[in-house]
């Protein structure tokens, strides 16, 4: 009986290949993409210096929130004394202009609290995507009707707008990033994974494998996880990874207008949001943050592609097929240039 629900695709294809199978493709694809290796570097380096910040800022002796009131000439305003904003020894990329907090603490603790957010707000995004848009494609007309129209809500709303009005109102004895991240997630992001998982449940739910089960009795919920989630985990995955840049993007930009992360939480939005003013006297305070938040969206935005290209095959098709056009042209060139 079990051979009869045994997943195939359209069309009386053989059964797609195991799991383990799935993901040495996944990893083969993705390695033949250089851009996504130097990209999957690069947020392995940003995340091993988010968990070893603590590590790190005790190297330097410094910690994030610590002022540092001599090392701040008052007569000229709150500039740092010294050259370079005060770079030295004892602070490697030099102090905060006015209060004299390190820059190096505040950086890569920082990172903790934007990559934090943004892995959190992803993970209930994509939870309660998931959830609306399996229960909208396997419920009845009403069921898809009413859970379609909320989503369509909650796509038409403006996430700067209801971000500033939610995050005004709730206590600040509220844990500032974990509100950010329930805002972030809450506002944007899950609706449009919820209307994607409709669609392709929509499609998986008239295939033969998941009508068999449904005639043999199964539950909706046991449809769900164990006929339809598989055919899911690639598009989600793929979408996954492009939320994580664009929710890195929302906080640093709730954090720059005053309303995300709040001081003395490091943040690099929150970084950004006076360091204009300082950018003559210091002008670190202002590039790295900036510069950071640029590495970090650009990575992940180049790693969620090159997820998307081994995660789907016609793509992945597409790639060999241009790569190899490239190297036949190439080949022509050498061939005409010994003629």
């Amino acid at each position: 009986m079990r051979a009869h629900l045994a997943p195939r695709a359209p069309g009386g294809a053989p059964p797609p290949p195991s799991a383990v199978s799935g993901a040495r493709q996944f990893w083969r694809r993705l390695r033949a993409q250089r851009a996504a290796l130097v990209a999957a570097a690069v947020v392995a380096l940003l995340v091993l210096v988010a968990l070893a910040a603590p590590l790190l800022t005790a190297l330097e002796g410094q910690d994030p929130t610590s002022y540092h009131p001599a090392l701040i000439d008052s007569a000229r305003g709150g500039v740092p004394v010294g050259s370079l904003g005060g770079i030295g020894a004892d602070h490697w990329l030099g102090v905060e202009p006015q209060t004299g907090r390190d820059l190096f603490a505040r950086l890569v603790y920082g990172a903790r609290v934007s990559l934090g957010v943004a892995l959190g707000a992803t993970v209930v995004q994509v939870v309660l995507g998931l959830a609306m848009g399996v229960a909208a494609g396997l419920g009845n007309r009403w069921v898809d009707l009413v859970l379609s129209r909320v989503t369509d809500i909650f796509v038409a709303m403006p996430l700067m707008i209801m971000a500033l009005a939610l995050l005004a109102v709730v206590p600040d004895g509220f844990p500032r990033p974990v509100l950010v991240a329930l805002v972030i997630a809450l506002v944007s992001g899950w609706s449009t994974t919820a209307k994607m998982v409709r669609a392709q449940t929509l499609t998986l739910k008239n295939l033969d494998h998941v009508a068999a089960a449904r005639l043999s009795g199964w539950s909706t919920g046991r449809i769900a996880v164990r006929e339809l989630l598989p055919g899911l985990a690639a598009p989600v995955i793929t979408y996954a990874a492009l939320l994580i840049p664009a929710n890195i993007s929302a906080e640093a930009a709730l954090s720059f207008l005053g309303v995300g992360v709040k001081p003395p939480t490091p943040s690099w939005g929150q970084m950004l949001t006076s360091a204009d003013v300082w950018y003559q006297a210091a002008p670190q305070y202002l590039l790295l943050p900036a510069a950071a938040l640029f590495v970090t969206v650009f990575a992940l935005t180049v790693l969620g592609d090159g997820v998307r290209v081994a995660l789907d095959p016609r793509a992945a098709s597409r790639l060999r097929i241009g790569t190899g056009r490239k190297r036949e042209a190439r080949a022509t060139v050498r061939k005409e240039d010994r003629a």
